[in-house]
C-alpha cells in the first residue's frame, strides 16, 4: 500500500496581506526616526532644551497727586538703582560669588552710615559667610554617625554652632562688605527683581555695574523711583508714606496683598491717601516670559505684558489755601502764647477743617503741633481725623433742631436765661445772664439756659423749678434720642470721609439728668473737628448731609510726564442723608448763625462784621483740664456766603487759656483767605 505525502499547510492570502503591510509601516518608521534624527535631531533637541518657561512681574512707578488746580504734590523721583534676578537653581555658592565680584564696584555704606550699616550683621552671617568659605573643613566638625541621624538643615545649624567666635571675629572691612551684599541677594526669589541698592548709587557705581553685567550673573543696573514732595512737610501726614523696598508689603495684610498679584519686596501704601488708593496708585506690573534650560539658565526674555505706571490722583485739595491755613494757626497761635504765656501753657495744637459744604470737596486740612520745648510747629493733620474733644457750644445749632423735631420746642419759644439750679448741684448758667432769649437769640448769643431747657423738655420735665430734683422719663431714653439726632449731622458717628481710618468720638457712660443737660451745650461727648466740619455744612446746605472727600478726580497716565492724562473717573457728590427735620426748622438756625457773625451781640460779631462774603456760623467753649489746671477747647465752625454758601469750616483749639478768642482770629483769617485766592484764580 502506498502511503500518501502529506501536503504543506499554506498560510492564508489575507494573513500574507497583513505581514506585509506591518512591515511597510515599520520600515516607515524606523525611515521617519532616522530623519528626525539625522536631518532634525539638532533642532528638535534644543527645542527640549528650551521648554521651561517662567513669567515675573516688574513693578511700575505710583501714580502721581496732584492739588485741584494740577500742581503736582506726590511726585516719582527717579534715581540708580542695582538689582538682582536669580536664576533657578542658583545656590548660596553662586550668590557669594556675585556678591564677592559686585563688592569691587558699588560699596554699601559711606562714612555717614558705616557704623549703621556694619551694625546689622549678625555673628551667624559670619558663620555662614565663613561656612560658605571652607565648607569641606566646617562639614568635618559633624562626624558621620552624627549626620545619619539628622535632617540636612540640622546638620547645617550643627555646624554653624560648632564653628568658634574667634574664627569670625577678625573679618575685613572687603569682607564685611561682601556678607551685606549677600544678605540682599538672599532676599531674592528666583526670577524676581530684588533691589540691592538703591540709595545713594553714584553715577560712578552704576557705569562700573552696567560695564560689568556680562560676569555679574543676575545683576542688572536699571532705574528705580523714590516718592518726592514739591511742597515738602505741607499736607504730609494726610497723604501718607510706602513702605521701602526692605519692608515690601505689610505683614498684617501679607495674605491680602499676595492674593491680588503683589510680590513679598513691593512697596505699597502704608497709611494716608497712599494706603486708601494703593489699588489705583500701584499700576501694572511689567510681565517679562523668562525661557530656561534645564540647567536653569535664562535662555530667551520677551515682555509678555507691557507695564503702566499707576493712575493719578487730582485731590480736592488747593495747595495755596492749605499753606496759607497752616501759617495762620501758627501765627495766631505764637501771638496767643507770646501773649499770655502762663495761661496758655498748656497749648500745643490747632486744628481746622475747609470744605465745600455743597460738594463735600475738603479744600484744607490743618493739623499744627507745638513742641514747647524745641519752639518748632510740626504737621499733625491727621489729628483732624483722630483727635477728639469736647466742642462746647458749636453745637448748639444740632441741639436746637432737635428740640423742634421732637416737639420740645416751637419756633419763635422763648426762655428767660437765668442760673438753673438742680437739687445738690452746682448752678449751670450761659456765659452771662441773657434775660429773655428765643431760640435766634439764643444761639446768636449763645445761651446756655435755652439749651438746658431742650434737655430738661427732651427728657420729660417740662416743668423746671429752682432747686428741685428733675422729673425724667428715662424710659423715653432722651439721651438716645439726642444722639440719634446729632447723628444726623455726623456727629458722633463716621462722617465716610475717604480715609483708612478716623474716629468716631466718645460717648458718656452716666446717663444723668446733669450730664444731659452738659450734651446739650457740646460739654459731654466728644468730636473730631472732620465730625463739626460735617456738621456746620448740613446747616449750610440745607439739611443734606454729604460726605467729606479727598479724592477728585482719577487720570490715566501719559508717555508724557508733564502733562495730566484723560479724566478715568470724577468723584461726584454722594449726599448721605437728609437730617429729618423740616425747612423751616432749618431756616432759623441759619438765621441764628447768620447773627452770630454780623449782627451786634453775637458772639463773632467783634470778628466778622461787615464782611463782604457774607459769613454765619456759631462759637463754642467747652471747659477742660490739662495736668490738674483749668482749660477751655475753643472752637468755630462757620460757612459764607450765608444765602449760597462755597466754604465751610470748623476749627479746635484744644487746652487753651482766658483771653484771647484764637478760634474767631484763625477762622477770620482763612476765609479772607479763601476769598482772596478766589478772585486770583479769577484773574488768572
Amino acid at each position: 500500500m502506498v502511503k500518501k505525502k502529506k501536503k504543506k499547510r499554506q498560510l492564508p492570502f489575507r494573513l500574507n496581506i497583513l505581514f506585509f503591510v506591518v512591515f511597510l509601516m515599520f520600515s516607515v518608521l524606523i525611515l521617519q526616526l532616522g530623519v528626525v534624527q539625522i536631518l532634525n535631531g539638532e533642532s528638535f533637541q534644543e527645542e527640549i532644551d528650551r521648554t521651561i518657561k517662567d513669567t515675573t512681574k516688574i513693578p511700575v512707578p505710583r501714580g502721581k497727586m496732584y492739588d485741584r488746580y494740577h500742581n503736582v504734590i506726590v511726585d516719582n523721583k527717579p534715581l540708580y538703582s542695582i538689582t538682582y534676578t536669580p536664576a533657578k537653581g542658583t545656590q548660596a555658592k553662586d550668590r557669594l560669588d556675585v556678591a564677592e565680584k559686585l563688592s569691587t564696584y558699588i560699596s554699601m555704606y559711606n562714612d555717614e552710615n558705616k557704623e549703621e550699616k556694619l551694625d546689622t550683621i549678625t555673628l551667624r552671617d559670619k558663620k555662614e559667610y565663613w561656612y560658605l568659605n571652607h565648607e569641606e573643613e566646617a562639614t568635618k566638625r559633624l562626624s558621620e554617625k552624627e549626620a545619619a541621624d539628622m535632617e540636612p538643615a540640622k546638620q547645617y545649624k550643627t555646624i554653624l554652632k560648632r564653628i568658634k567666635k574667634e574664627e569670625v571675629n577678625d573679618l575685613t572691612e572687603e569682607q564685611l562688605e561682601v556678607i551685606l551684599i549677600k544678605k540682599e541677594l538672599d532676599k531674592a526669589l528666583t526670577l524676581t527683581p530684588q533691589i540691592v541698592k538703591n540709595e545713594n548709587v553714584t553715577p560712578e557705581e552704576y557705569a562700573r555695574v552696567a560695564e560689568h553685567l556680562s560676569e555679574l550673573d543676575g545683576i542688572n543696573a536699571t532705574t528705580d523711583w523714590n516718592r518726592e514732595y514739591p511742597y515738602d512737610e505741607t499736607f504730609s501726614n494726610l497723604l501718607g508714606t510706602i513702605t521701602s523696598q526692605s519692608q515690601g508689603i505689610l505683614q498684617e495684610k501679607e495674605d491680602y496683598y499676595l492674593t491680588r498679584g503683589y510680590s513679598p519686596n513691593d512697596r505699597v501704601g502704608r497709611s494716608g491717601l497712599e494706603e486708601q488708593y494703593e489699588s489705583v496708585l500701584r499700576g501694572r506690573k511689567e510681565q517679562i516670559e523668562y525661557t530656561t534650560n534645564k540647567e536653569g539658565k535664562v535662555v530667551d526674555t520677551k515682555v509678555a505684558v507691557e507695564g503702566q505706571r499707576g493712575k493719578d490722583l487730582v485731590l480736592t485739595i488747593d495747595m495755596e489755601l492749605q499753606k496759607r491755613v497752616d501759617k495762620i494757626i501758627r501765627e495766631e497761635f505764637k501771638k496767643t502764647i507770646n501773649k499770655y504765656p502762663y495761661d496758655n501753657r498748656h497749648m500745643e495744637d490747632a486744628m481746622a477743617v475747609v470744605m465745600n459744604p455743597q460738594t463735600g470737596e475738603l479744600l484744607a486740612v490743618s493739623g499744627q503741633h507745638y513742641d514747647r520745648e524745641e519752639h518748632e510747629f510740626s504737621n499733625a493733620a491727621l489729628k483732624t481725623l483722630y483727635e477728639v474733644h469736647r466742642p462746647g457750644s458749636a453745637v448748639k445749632g444740632a441741639t436746637v433742631l432737635s428740640g423742634f423735631q421732637s416737639g420740645v420746642i416751637t419756633p419763635g419759644q422763648t426762655f428767660y436765661d437765668a442760673p438753673i439750679q438742680i437739687a445738690g448741684d452746682e448752678p449751670k448758667s450761659s456765659w452771662k445772664s441773657l434775660g429773655l432769649v428765643n431760640d435766634i437769640t439764643a444761639l446768636q448769643e449763645s445761651s446756655n439756659v435755652y439749651m438746658f431747657y431742650i434737655a430738661m423738655r427732651m427728657g420729660g420735665d417740662f416743668h423746671y423749678a429752682k432747686g428741685e430734683n428733675l422729673q425724667f422719663d428715662w424710659e423715653s431714653k432722651p439721651f438716645e434720642r439726642m444722639r440719634n439726632y446729632f447723628s444726623q449731622f455726623g456727629l458722633g458717628t463716621s462722617t465716610g470721609v475717604d480715609f483708612p481710618y478716623e474716629e468716631t468720638g466718645f460717648k458718656g457712660e452716666n446717663p444723668n439728668a446733669g450730664n444731659l443737660l452738659d450734651f446739650a451745650i457740646g460739654q459731654y461727648d466728644t468730636f473730631t473737628t472732620m465730625q463739626l466740619a460735617q456738621y456746620v455744612s448740613t446747616i449750610a446746605n440745607d439739611g443734606y448731609r454729604v460726605r467729606p472727600h479727598f479724592l477728585k478726580e482719577i487720570r490715566t497716565p501719559t508717555p508724557s510726564e508733564d502733562r495730566l492724562g484723560p479724566v478715568f473717573k470724577s468723584e461726584n457728590t454722594e449726599v448721605l442723608n437728609r437730617i429729618q427735620m423740616d425747612q423751616k426748622y432749618i431756616d432759623r438756625v441759619q438765621e441764628g448763625f447768620r447773627r452770630a457773625y454780623q449782627t451786634p451781640g453775637g458772639t463773632a460779631y467783634s470778628e466778622f462784621a461787615g464782611k463782604d462774603y457774607k459769613p454765619a456760623g456759631k462759637t463754642g467753649t467747652a471747659e477742660n483740664t490739662a495736668d490738674g489746671d483749668y482749660t477751655e477747647n475753643l472752637t468755630l465752625v462757620g460757612y459764607a456766603p450765608y444765602d449760597d454758601p462755597e466754604v465751610a469750616f470748623a476749627i479746635v483749639v484744644p487746652n487753651t487759656g482766658v483771653g484771647e478768642h484764637i478760634n474767631n482770629k484763625i477762622g477770620e483769617r482763612i476765609f479772607d483767605s479763601y476769598f482772596d485766592l478766589k478772585e486770583e484764580h479769577k484773574e488768572d
